[in-house]
């Protein structure tokens, strides 16, 4: 299951299950539910999403370029070694902004 909060002007989108081709459906409706702004500020805290497969790269993809064409951003936070392995792998990792933890994601939007 995953859950949005506000933090302040930021949505922080939690996960309990692996980002794959069989999730990835319910994880598109929470970030659509994100998009509705004009600039959406997201950090996506991966601490409990054990695995990300290639279809659930390719979402956070669509979904960055989508947020940076109306200057906003996705952050990623609290990767666990093998989601951070597997994003660093494809390489995936360039696009995005990567935090040890939620709280200094959503703070980097500050700065």
């Amino acid at each position: 299951m995953f859950e949005r909060t506000r933090q302040g002007t930021v949505d922080l989108i939690r996960g309990d299950q692996s980002l794959t081709v069989a999730t990835v459906e319910d994880f598109c409706k929470v970030l659509d539910s994100c998009m509705h702004q004009r600039r959406s500020r997201i950090v996506l805290d991966l601490s409990g999403i054990p695995l990300i497969d290639s279809r659930g790269m390719e979402m956070l993809v669509d979904y960055q370029r989508q947020s940076m064409s109306c200057g906003g951003a996705i952050k990623l936070a609290s990767a666990s070694n093998l989601c951070r392995d597997i994003l660093k792998a494809t390489n995936v990792i360039a696009m995005f902004d990567m935090f040890e933890n939620s709280i200094a994601a959503i703070g980097s939007f500050a700065k």
